[in-house]
């Protein structure tokens, strides 16, 4: 997933068009453009000044170039685009107005969409931007899987709040491993009742046949041993099918619905 770039001045056919937008120099790219140069050239790795610009979250740039005729959805060598470079640098004014101008929230044939990559640098204003814009929870990176497997990997409490209030699969798998199976393994406490709060399942096996108590030290793995030998209260288990039975799609209505302010609380986790 990580994504490593070349120092500014060792890539040879990296163009003054790519040093002006990743320096924010917007009167240069202004120049640039008045005299003819393409707003698309690319490096031979496929990297365009506006993913230079959303690397390094320069607005005013990436306003420049796509009003220019930057392409918003370019790829480079890695299938990135500008968009997933915007969600790196977790420059929210940036990612809104990529989706604005034509981004797409679901680029197909990535490894790692932006979602996946605004979750691994914990920049959670990003993934709640993105998901309103329709970015898929379930979408599967090679190498973590789902965009909560990424959240839980980098021990993001809030990331891992806001994709599991927005709908995202608490007991996804990824070659048999869930979210918490990854909480258990880093002892994270706080994640780990979040998740167990959204209902994940505390004996799914891994590839290792192992649960995730097997992988939790110290007091983690006291809580999951708590939570094994003692069954989940009625309130709790109520919640969780209400919330399965209302669907992912519809979960962001319920706010919307006639209900005592307490009963949406209970509904939203709020």
């Amino acid at each position: 997933m990580e994504r490593y770039y070349f120092d500014s001045w060792t890539l040879a056919d990296r163009s003054l068009m790519h040093h002006a937008a990743a320096n924010g120099e917007i009167l240069g790219l202004h120049k640039l453009i008045e005299k003819g140069d393409s707003v698309n050239i690319s490096t031979i790795d496929g990297v365009t000044p506006l993913h230079e610009a959303c690397l390094q979250g320069r607005l005013n740039c990436v306003r420049k170039l796509v009003n220019a005729g930057a392409r918003v959805n370019a790829r480079n060598i890695d299938g990135a685009t500008p968009l997933c470079d915007a969600c790196v640098k977790g420059n929210v004014d940036v990612v809104k107005f990529l989706l604005q101008n034509g981004a797409d929230v679901n680029p197909t044939l990535l490894s790692a969409t932006p979602l996946h990559e605004a979750a691994m640098r914990d920049n959670w204003e990003c993934v709640q931007i993105l998901i309103e814009a329709g970015a898929s929870l379930e979408a599967q990176d090679c190498h973590y899987g789902t965009p909560l497997h990424v959240a839980c990997f980098k021990q993001s409490t809030e990331c891992v709040n806001v994709l599991l209030k927005a709908g995202a699969v608490v007991n996804a798998r990824k070659i048999l491993e869930t979210p918490l199976h990854v909480a258990a393994k880093y002892s994270h406490i706080e994640i780990i009742k979040v998740l167990v709060d959204f209902g994940a399942d505390l004996y799914i096996r891994d590839n290792q046949d192992n649960r995730p108590v097997h992988y939790a030290k110290y007091q983690a793995k006291e809580l999951l041993q708590f939570h094994e030998s003692n069954a989940w209260p009625l309130l709790h288990l109520c919640r969780c099918t209400i919330r399965s039975n209302v669907g992912i799609s519809r979960l962001k209505f319920i706010k919307n619905l006639k209900l005592p302010e307490l009963l949406l609380g209970y509904l939203l986790f709020e």
